[in-house]
């Protein structure tokens, strides 16, 4: 028996649902399985103000997964952990490494805040789970851990770098992905997706065992697409038994608007705000 029901919520987007706070970030609050899992925590300051006009109580939370450590997924990290202590986290041992993206020609920080490596460093050794491989969070529930590159036309979607002289690019490997298992499929969720949707799809259908994606929620970054990727990423996605596509944060409008073109009603526009029942 898969999980259900199950309950997503977009806690932060890029795109902000009335008298909501929005900004470039994401954060997604789970309920399945029995668990209150928060994916990803957006820059910080959205998150408190968001949770409590929608009534989401962030105490419950048992479980803080990171997709990645860029600074707008893990900034709401000390927030968190200060209202639910008890929470476990999960991320890969990358997240806190120095990382610089080019903005405007010149590198710019774009690492996780030192307020929240300061609060990763203070959780206790056992709720410190770092997923250098699959981990199952529940029987229905699993974390891909890194991602294999397999596709010749995804790249991690801009110009990230280890160094500030942008020397050493980044590979972004602690990138992630969750997935929940249903008796009608995979509802696979991802932060920004800088393996890419292809390798991300195709790994999670292979970890899991289960052909059907019920729905995929999440970044794509797609907004630094040129045509081939985008071309070649639709079609393979049209290729797969794909039911719902709800793109955030950093896909693009310009892949939004290809997305819906080609997949149609399969495609649902989405915000801050909003819950999608599965």
């Amino acid at each position: 028996m898969g999980a259900s029901p199950i309950a997503i919520t977009i806690l932060v987007d890029n795109q902000a649902g009335p008298g909501l706070t929005t900004e470039h970030g994401f954060s997604l609050w789970i309920e399945a399985d029995g668990r209150h899992i928060l994916f990803d925590t957006g820059q910080g300051p959205a998150l408190p103000v968001n949770a409590r006009t929608l009534g989401v109580d962030l105490r419950q939370t048992d479980m803080v997964v990171l997709s990645h450590g860029h600074y707008d997924h893990t900034g709401g990290i000390p927030h968190v952990l200060h209202v639910a202590p008890n929470a476990h986290v999960y991320c890969h041992p990358a997240v806190v490494q120095p990382r610089y993206s080019l903005r405007n020609g010149s590198p710019k920080p774009a690492h996780m805040p030192s307020e929240s490596m300061a609060a990763l460093d203070r959780l206790p050794e056992k709720h410190l789970r770092w997923t250098s491989e699959t981990v199952m969070l529940s029987e229905n529930i699993g974390l891909t851990g890194p991602i294999p590159r397999q596709t010749t036309f995804e790249d991690t979607g801009g110009a990230f770098f280890l160094d500030p002289e942008a020397r050493h690019a980044d590979p972004i490997e602690d990138d992630l992905a969750l997935w929940i298992k249903t008796d009608q499929g995979l509802v696979v969720c991802v932060g920004c997706c800088h393996a890419g949707i292809i390798n991300t799809l195709t790994h999670v259908r292979r970890l899991s065992g289960v052909a059907p994606i019920r729905a995929v929620i999440g970044g794509l970054h797609l907004l630094n697409a040129d045509s081939r990727r985008l071309n070649h990423t639709l079609a393979d996605m049209q290729t797969m038994p794909i039911e719902t596509v709800i793109p955030c944060h950093c896909t693009g409008d310009r892949a939004l608007d290809e997305l819906e073109a080609v997949m149609g009603a399969k495609t649902r526009r989405s915000r801050s705000g909003a819950t999608h029942h599965f």
